[in-house]
């Protein structure tokens, strides 16, 4: 199945919707007591979505999604887990080595934004923002030093990710949090993608357009560590609770390491995708 958090007028706060045939439908209108976010289904178990998944949506208000609104495919996630030089290409063009273990970083809250909206930053504090198209893990089970063989069970489903980054600031700070986690820098959505509809999270197209430009172009199978590697290692050292955001890395591309260097500028629009989830659009604006 596909969820999506969307913004519909007479509600304060964003709600999940099912994607079904092009149409959004609100979760909560499918019984008494359906979730009204992501994380709430989550939380019910395979017992909650199955009655999502069978619920009669035939009577109910259909929203075409070309019409409607996108919040962040997650809302209050209780970690963003982001990995870094996760491929290969990625790393060797901006100069980093990949170590022996995986470079794991947080993303802030305030980061996250939703399909179709507008990224604004300070001029004064980056000219040099770049776009990194990922495959984002959301795990649905606790996850405690869970070996690779398992690691995929734990997994409640997939979002694409945009890890926005300031270039400047990440190459003159030790720690890569800050530059990453600007306010609306870490788009997510438009869609998650149920677990049991990705057969294999390392044969995925992934790919980003800038202003109508193909700048990356790879397959998830090129992953230095995959999916479920990743997943071990993270749950090793604390339990990976349901809703957690795991951030997979950026393929090769990058607008930092092209010659010229290409970056997002006022009013780019850059389009991040993965084939079978989706594709995540960001408006670009500068603040002065």
């Amino acid at each position: 199945m596909r969820f999506a958090h969307i913004l519909r007028s007479g509600f304060a706060e964003p709600r999940l919707a099912v994607i079904d045939e092009g149409d959004a439908i609100v979760v909560e209108d499918l019984f008494a007591g359906a979730p009204r976010y992501l994380e709430e289904l989550i939380a019910g178990g395979d017992e909650l979505l199955d009655r999502v998944r069978t619920a009669d949506r035939s009577a109910l208000p259909r929203h075409p999604v070309t019409d409607i609104r996108f919040a962040s495919a997650v809302l209050a996630p209780p970690v963003i887990l982001a990995i870094g030089l996760n491929y290969a290409a990625h790393s060797s063009e901006l100069g980093l080595k990949t170590d022996s273990t995986p470079t794991v970083f947080v993303l802030w809250p305030n980061s996250l934004s939703g399909h179709d909206s507008t990224t604004a930053w300070p001029r004064t504090l980056s000219e040099s923002i770049d776009y990194e198209a990922e495959l984002g893990v959301i795990i649905g089970t606790p996850a405690k030093d869970v070996a690779p063989a398992d690691a995929l069970a734990h997994v409640w489903g997939y979002t694409v990710v945009n890890d926005i980054t300031a270039r400047d600031i990440q190459y003159s700070e030790a720690q890569w949090s800050r530059c990453k986690s600007f306010d609306g820098f870490t788009p997510t959505g438009p869609y998650v993608v149920t677990a049991d509809e990705v057969a294999d999270p390392q044969d995925l197209h992934i790919w980003t357009v800038l202003d109508g430009h193909t700048l990356q172009d790879a397959s998830t199978g090129q992953m230095v560590r995959p999916v479920a590697t990743l997943i071990s290692h993270l749950s090793k050292s604390a339990t990976l609770l349901p809703g957690t955001l795991i951030s997979t890395g950026s393929p090769g591309g990058a607008g930092y390491s092209r010659d010229p260097q290409v970056f997002l500028r006022d009013r780019s629009t850059v389009t991040v995708g993965i084939d079978g989830i989706g594709e995540l659009t960001t408006h670009c604006r500068n603040l002065d």
